[in-house]
């Protein structure tokens, strides 16, 4: 690339949060529980999430296994039949959004001080 003008970078990171090696929550996670939240049901979730209800029940009992709490609360029969988030699983997600939006502004800012001549396009060669 010959054209400095066009180069626009950024920074990217994903953040999880992990206990010893194992995966405990992250964006997949949030967005299961979102979805379990919206929908009242892990096969609904699942589903449109494109993953298998093993799968998601899976990461959900690995999850809690890991947290030592509880973060859906099954109901089996009837018309009320579905799942719901615990006060706990709706307090870890406020958490982790509010820790995902100050780690992008941390990064962010990083980045500018040691690379705010290549983010905005302009790098001296002018």
């Amino acid at each position: 690339m010959t054209d400095h003008e066009d180069l626009k970078l950024k920074p990217r990171c994903k953040l999880w949060i992990e206990n010893e090696q194992k995966v405990v929550f992250g964006d997949g996670r949030m967005a299961l529980l979102q979805a379990i939240d919206r929908y009242g049901s892990i096969n609904q979730a699942a589903a449109k999430l494109q993953m298998s209800y093993r799968a998601a029940w899976g990461k959900l009992k690995a999850t809690e296994k890991r947290l030592g709490f509880k973060i859906i609360h099954k109901h089996i029969g009837g018309r009320a039949s579905g799942s719901e988030l615990t006060p706990e699983a709706k307090k870890l997600m406020h958490s982790y959004l509010q820790f995902k939006e100050e780690s992008i502004k941390a990064v962010n800012g990083i980045f500018e001080k040691y690379f705010h001549e290549f983010a905005d396009g302009k790098t001296g060669n002018e």
